[in-house]
């Protein structure tokens, strides 16, 4: 995405925010595209049959995304790390409430391609032992938390991260080892 783009995506962000409801409708076009791969990447390793699709994470999001009034938008870092959060927890109440229906038989695995560089293999992770380490984390360290959602499932680069957070590159890198090899240790543990 060029700089013109990212400016304009900041320049609609702020005009929602302002008030303007026209600006949101402006905004979904330009990003949709992102949406649409942020999503994929949550789905790529869901069991096959899911019943939500790139599709409909992306438009749940979205609705969500519109009840949102306390955000002060600051850029499109910010804006893909916020919309990232949000698929993760639609994935994770769809997965509660499946886990529900089926009371307990069964449960449901995220098996993300990631995970080979993630993890060093493929293994089968649950989506809500993923869920209850990562909240784990956030509550020892909510920073390296944030690096890992932003990273792992929005797939913002180092800068944007950096940016979002307000810190250097260099403190990126580190606390994202950090935060990997922690989470590696917990999902082993479970």
């Amino acid at each position: 995405m060029s700089d013109p783009d990212k400016a304009s995506i900041t320049q609609l962000l702020i005009s929602w925010q302002d008030g303007n409801s026209t600006a949101l409708d402006e905004l979904l076009p330009m990003v949709y595209r992102e949406l649409k791969a942020i999503s994929r990447n949550y789905l790529r390793g869901e069991r096959s049959g899911h019943t939500l699709s790139a599709t409909a994470l992306v438009h749940e999001a979205y609705v969500k995304l519109i009840d949102q009034d306390r955000i002060t938008w600051q850029n499109r870092a910010q804006f893909f790390a916020i919309i990232s959060t949000l698929m993760r927890r639609t994935l994770l109440q769809h997965a509660r409430t499946r886990n529900a229906q089926k009371r307990g038989s069964g449960e449901q695995h995220l098996t993300l391609r990631e995970t080979i560089h993630f993890f060093g293999d493929t293994t089968e992770i649950d989506i809500i032992d993923l869920d209850s380490a990562l909240t784990e984390l956030t509550k020892m360290d909510e920073r390296k938390g944030r690096i890992v959602e932003m990273r792992f499932f929005a797939g913002l680069t180092e800068p944007e991260i950096a940016d979002v957070l307000e810190i250097s590159e260099s403190t990126v890198r580190r606390e994202w080892r950090s935060a990997r090899a922690w989470l590696y240790k917990a999902l082993r543990a479970k």
